[in-house]
C-alpha cells in the first residue's frame, strides 16, 4: 500500500480535545456529526488529545480508512482549542 501525500485536496484539524481512544468509526463520527463534511472527499483529518504529544489522522484512500497515529517522544504540539 502506497499512499500519496501530496494527493489530499483539503486537511482539516479538529480543534479542541479529542479523545484519541477514539478507532475509525468513532472520528468519522465525530467529523460527520459534528462538522459536517464529507468524509470520502479526499480529505485528511487531524485530531489532537488533551496531552498534545499524540495526534491521529484519518484518511479515506479510495478503498477504506487509513488511522494514522504519532506519538512525540520530546515535546508537544501547539494545537488550536477553539
Amino acid at each position: 500500500m502506497l499512499i500519496n501525500w501530496h494527493d489530499p485536496e483539503h486537511v482539516y484539524l479538529v480543534c479542541g480535545k479529542t479523545d484519541l481512544r477514539k478507532g475509525i468509526d468513532g472520528l468519522a463520527t465525530v467529523v460527520a456529526e459534528n462538522y459536517g463534511l464529507e468524509l470520502y472527499n479526499n480529505s485528511l483529518f487531524l485530531f489532537c488529545g488533551s496531552r498534545r504529544d499524540r495526534f491521529k489522522g484519518l484518511y479515506w484512500d479510495g478503498e477504506g480508512f487509513i488511522l494514522l497515529y504519532k506519538r512525540f517522544e520530546n515535546g508537544r504540539l501547539k494545537w488550536p482549542r477553539h
